[in-house]
């Protein structure tokens, strides 16, 4: 009897191909459901496959403690990554704007666990505030204008605003102190950046905080104090970690 050699390898090679395409086939069609912040984090894994999504490699405020980082690395899950990239391309953006100018230390922007806090300090040096009102000087009016036209770009952050003023901060008048230019700023701040691009829907809250929350480490009289604080919030219910190192970017 003649003996056959072996033979029907082929067949497995043919089906291991059609496994996968099909296996591509439904991979595309998985992603062509999916909505933009999915498509967007598929294809940044593509173009840096090396870099994992964890804070440190998302680049955005490099931390004072490695250690603390994983130990909080729950917070971050929570925020998307596409959140995480916006805010520090926000970050980068807003540094290199508002160093166009001399470094007068007006503008500190800094990571927290709901988001980004860009403090706008109304210094002697280099008054936002025409004296002791509502009214911007040119160059206040230059800061907030720039931070609108960044920030309009991100419609999905939403918005808060805080006015804050020092302790001993000379009342304008009987009727007329803390209070109340703290939340005039605050406004005067809101106005501003809804003139320069920024959605009405986006504001959540402005507020007159007075002296009543000074800046960590400082005397409650310190100028420093006396600030318009503009926070970007990531969606409800998420949450960024809080041991993010701080920016300084002035003009």
């Amino acid at each position: 009897m003649k003996k056959h050699g072996h033979h029907g390898g082929a067949w497995k090679v043919a089906y291991a191909d059609f496994v996968t395409a099909m296996m591509a086939l439904f991979l595309v069609l998985w992603l062509t459901a999916q909505d933009t912040r999915i498509k967007e984090a598929v294809e940044r894994a593509f173009r840096n496959p090396f870099s994992s999504a964890t804070k440190e490699s998302m680049g955005i405020i490099p931390t004072k403690n490695a250690e603390a980082t994983h130990e909080e690395k729950g917070n971050f899950d929570s925020a998307s990554a596409v959140q995480i990239e916006l805010l520090r391309r926000i970050t980068e953006d807003l540094a290199k704007m508002l160093r166009q100018e001399e470094n007068q230390n007006s503008v500190k922007i800094e990571m927290t666990s709901e988001g980004l806090r860009i403090n706008v300090y109304d210094r002697s040096t280099k008054p936002v505030f025409e004296g002791n009102t509502s009214e911007f000087t040119k160059y206040g009016d230059w800061v907030f204008s720039t931070l609108a036209w960044e920030i309009a770009r991100y419609p999905t952050f939403r918005i808060e605003l805080e006015g804050h003023t020092e302790t001993g901060s000379p009342a304008r008048a009987e009727n007329y102190g803390g209070w109340e230019l703290s939340s005039d700023r605050a406004n005067a701040a809101r106005r501003k950046l809804l003139l320069h691009g920024v959605l009405e829907t986006q504001v959540r809250k402005v507020a007159g905080l007075s002296d009543t929350d000074p800046m960590p480490e400082t005397e409650p009289s310190s100028e420093v104090n006396r600030r318009v604080t503009v926070v970007l919030k990531v969606k409800e219910g998420s949450h960024i970690n809080e041991s993010a190192a701080t920016t300084k970017a002035a003009s």
